[in-house]
């Protein structure tokens, strides 16, 4: 009896460090993002708020009509969001492994900690910045609401964990090779310009249309817009390809971080 008490004293006690580590990391984060104040972090809400933004000024400049349905708002939210969510979340978890590599000094704090902190902060990042989306469509009367919502929140859903699958992989490999930050951050250019967010893929010719179907980031955009438009990405959408390789990623990348913590412990 009492060695049971005491392993769930010990339990209990683990898991409290750990929360405070997350939230000791958490408040690094923010501090650190911009211009090292808390109020920083504010423009960590206003980027993705700006980069639709500009995308609707350029297509607005060049008079151009939406790809497919009646609004150009509408078309371009629905695949930048996703995106966005999947971007934001891969790139940051990859720089805050980064930017926190000193903590790792720190016996309490694991690479883990600082991933998992990280992708915690922008999942709320995302969703703030959701809101503020849905806030502003509302203000300027701009309908947005899915036709789907389950399906919608389906498709956010599989973002996050792409995102944080990704994340997750591409990490643990900066950690070990900081240049990969570098080639990643030039990687995420080409996914943006193929991930079907200014374009619809069922428009392109085979066997590019093959091809692109292998992209999970366009899969996320056409979930995310099969939500909004009736039959939308029907002979392109697979759920089950997209949930695969954010698993896969997951995966991946504990058993990475798991070879090489070794290599991090000795870099410390």
């Amino acid at each position: 009896m009492l060695i049971e008490h005491g392993e769930r004293f010990g339990l209990r006690e683990g898991v409290t460090r750990q929360g405070r580590v997350l939230h000791a990391v958490m408040l690094r984060n923010i501090r650190t993002r911009f211009f090292g104040h808390g109020l920083g972090y504010l423009v960590a809400l206003a980027w993705p708020l700006t980069h639709i933004v500009i995308l609707l000024a350029l297509w607005s400049f060049a008079s151009r009509a939406p790809p497919f349905g009646e609004s150009v708002v509408l078309f371009l939210a629905t695949g930048t969001v996703p995106f966005m969510v999947f971007s934001y979340l891969s790139r940051f978890m990859q720089l805050s492994v980064i930017m926190t590599r000193p903590l790792l000094a720190f016996p309490e704090v694991k690479v883990l900690d600082v991933l998992f902190a990280s992708a915690v902060l922008e999942i709320l990042s995302s969703c703030c910045v959701v809101l503020i989306l849905l806030v502003l469509a509302w203000f300027f009367d701009i309908p947005v609401m899915p036709r789907d919502i389950v399906e919608a929140f389906y498709a956010f859903g599989a973002a996050v964990l792409l995102g944080f699958g990704v994340g997750l992989l591409m990490g643990v490999i900066a950690l070990a090779a900081p240049v990969w930050m570098t080639i990643y951050g030039l990687l995420t250019i080409v996914l943006w310009m193929t991930s079907g967010v200014i374009f619809v893929p069922d428009f392109l010719p085979e066997p590019m249309r093959t091809m692109a179907s292998y992209h999970p980031v366009l899969q996320l955009v056409e979930w995310m817009r099969s939500a909004y438009y009736e039959g939308y990405g029907e002979g392109l959408l697979d759920r089950r390809y997209v949930l695969g390789v954010a698993i896969g990623s997951i995966f991946l990348g504990l058993v990475i971080e798991r070879a090489t913590r070794g290599h991090v412990l000795a870099l410390r």
